[in-house]
């Protein structure tokens, strides 16, 4: 029976494995041995069998096994039993109603076995999915924590959640404008019960994500914070609840779809501090980053000097107190390092308010 189980079903064969090939000898002689006692008094052993086989369905599913594969190897089994009774009864010379009698006692019993080891398995994928629901809660709970959770202790919880830790994270405050559930990525952690639903949403900016937020929300109003490292995730939800009131004030009391805080980041450095004023600096002077530190200085007052006066390059000269063919210069490194991006008023609006900040 082994033999033809391993042979069979490839989700029990692993080879050198001893400790499970002992498992498997232990359940096919369990089975065997249960048949033989409800062979002789099905009624008083039925309780005995049901509780044998409620277990292995609980093992099975505990271990991770589908059910089908547990289910196929009784199948195996009892066409294995079948064919050895049959082959014995010949010998022995008893009656083809000995032997009918015996066949279908087996087919019975598989009944009654698979019920058995399916009810167990099913309560154990039940109690597994609500004690994996309350990992994920926890470790969302841990996420937000403020100060931040030792990188240890996040990395193994999230491990008993099944969530893979990933380098960014964004946070999502909702603020519920219908009656939908939201469908969700197995990967997206969220809390819809709390008085201030949230969600932490890994990779947000990511292929696909984007939309698949805006697919995953629709009939919500929610705020997507700012994408920061997994250890700021409290700083982005932090973020996605001043843009869900920014998104409330906006869209009045019945508006719903998804406030994206690195889009309005203009908006929230006029309500909020100095943090957002960086994360927009991380974006807009990115063609900066390159340079050594006195070059990006240098380039960054004249960009100002230049936002802020649109002058020509004596003008700016005389308020850098600089040679004019140096602004000159500057001027056309600038140019090759932004490009287009000058062109748009917003982006010029937004560099301005950062090199602001900056020298202030």
């Amino acid at each position: 029976m082994i033999e033809e189980i391993y042979a069979g079903i490839a989700e029990y064969a692993r080879p050198g494995d001893e400790a499970y090939g002992h498992h498997i000898r232990l359940g096919v002689e369990q089975a065997v041995q249960q048949f033989m006692v409800w062979v002789r008094e099905p009624e008083k052993s039925r309780e005995r069998v049901a509780e044998v086989f409620h277990t292995l369905g609980k093992v099975e599913a505990a271990e991770g096994r589908s059910l089908d594969s547990l289910q196929q190897a009784m199948r195996t089994a009892s066409r294995i039993a079948c064919r050895r009774l049959t082959e014995e009864c010949e010998r022995l010379n008893l009656t083809t109603r000995t032997v009918g009698a015996l066949a279908e006692a087996i087919f019975v019993f598989l009944d009654e076995i698979a019920a058995a080891a399916s009810e167990g398995y099913a309560k154990m994928r039940a109690r597994s999915a609500g004690e994996m629901e309350r990992r994920r809660l926890r470790l969302l709970d841990l996420l937000l924590a403020e100060p931040a959770a030792p990188r240890d202790a996040v990395a193994e919880l999230a491990r008993l959640a099944q969530w893979q830790v990933p380098r960014t994270v964004a946070a999502v405050a909702l603020d519920e404008a219908g009656f939908q559930m939201p469908a969700l990525p197995a990967d997206v952690l969220s809390d819809l019960g709390r008085a201030q639903p949230c969600l932490i949403v890994p990779d947000p900016d990511g292929p696909g994500r984007p939309q698949m937020l805006d697919r995953a929300l629709r009939g919500w109003r929610a705020a997507v914070g700012p994408t920061m490292p997994v250890s700021r995730a409290a700083r982005s939800l932090h973020w996605a609840r001043l843009g869900l009131q920014l998104a409330r004030r906006d869209a009045g009391a019945n508006g719903s779809g998804v406030f994206r805080c690195q889009d309005h980041m203009i908006d929230l450095i006029v309500h909020n501090s100095e943090e957002l004023v960086d994360l927009l600096a991380a974006t807009r002077l990115a063609p900066l980053a390159d340079l050594r530190p006195h070059q990006r200085d240098r380039l960054s007052e004249t960009l100002l000097a230049w936002l802020q006066h649109s002058r020509g390059a004596p003008e700016i000269a005389a308020r850098l107190h600089v040679h004019p063919q140096t602004v000159r210069y500057r001027l056309r490194r600038i140019e090759e390092l932004f490009g287009d991006q000058l062109q748009d008023p917003d982006t010029r609006f937004e560099l301005e308010v950062v090199l602001r900040a900056r020298r202030d």
